[in-house]
């Protein structure tokens, strides 16, 4: 791991063009301030509200950042992979661009990744409204439960990579299934993930792209990425292999967990799916 500490955040946006603008300014101004040398990369996924336009009126004062644009809009994880594959630094992070994540935190989990492949964030006070915190506390039982993803908040959209390991992980979803289907392979790879419990806040403008339509087309995805990559693929032996996840806690004077601490498995144990 080198060392100081350089990092490339990729920002996902389609139609943010109300936030966009605070989001690559929080960047610049927060990741100054705590690596030695960073980026920002905003892929622009085909919108059609001015979203580039407003990265483009930032670019003069934002000498860290990138715009790199998709004709039309081809999802999520089509954004997350253009920006994964065009960036330089060996750390490599994401989070959405409405603003709904304290990016000082960033730095906390980058120093994780000294021993750790994956490093995930979960929203310790999460602040959607309660249909979606419901809808995704079911999807992360599923996704534990079929695919042994292990994390809490499978789809917390602060995460940070090893730039190594990231390159074996480049998604292949195109939709919202991207961060399941990334930590899924991980456990596959034998990564190591750790997780951290990070600052969740309301968003800051526009509208989530999630919408209640996502749910039965993930829950597809997911169903058919089970059968084919777990049950299909596993036939001649009846196992799934997990990610060895810990937890990192922050030091109770700073930021103390608002959930129980799970213990940490033993690195390097595979357990078998009954």
């Amino acid at each position: 791991m080198d060392a100081p500490l350089r990092i490339s955040l990729v920002l996902p946006a389609f139609n943010e063009a109300a936030v966009i603008g605070r989001a690559v300014a929080e960047a610049e101004a927060t990741l100054a301030g705590r690596f030695a040398a960073f980026e920002i990369i905003v892929v622009d996924d085909g919108s059609t509200d001015g979203t580039a336009d407003e990265v483009q009126r930032q670019l003069p004062t934002s000498p860290h950042t990138r715009l790199l644009r998709h004709g039309t809009n081809r999802g999520y994880g089509a954004a997350l992979r253009t920006g994964f594959e065009a960036a330089r630094f060996p750390l490599v992070a994401f989070t959405d661009a409405d603003c709904q994540f304290d990016l000082s935190e960033l730095a906390d989990l980058a120093a994780l990744a000294a021993d750790h492949d994956i490093v995930a964030g979960y929203r310790a006070d999460r602040k959607d409204p309660w249909r979606r915190r419901f809808l995704s506390r079911g999807y992360n039982l599923l996704t534990r439960t079929l695919l042994g993803t292990c994390v809490r908040d499978v789809d917390c959209a602060l995460k940070v990579f090893r730039r190594a390991a990231l390159a074996q992980l480049f998604p292949e979803s195109r939709g919202f299934f991207v961060n399941t289907e990334m930590l899924t392979r991980a456990g596959r790879l034998g990564l190591t993930v750790t997780e951290r419990p990070v600052t969740h806040r309301p968003r800051a403008g526009g509208d989530s792209k999630v919408s209640l339509w996502e749910v039965p087309r993930t829950f597809r995805t997911l169903v058919g990425f089970w059968w084919n990559e777990v049950v299909w693929a596993a036939r001649p032996v009846a196992a799934v292999t997990q990610a060895r996840v810990t937890v990192s806690e922050p030091a109770p004077a700073r930021r103390p967990a608002s959930e129980p601490v799970r213990p940490a498995a033993p690195r390097g144990r595979r357990r078998e799916a009954a």
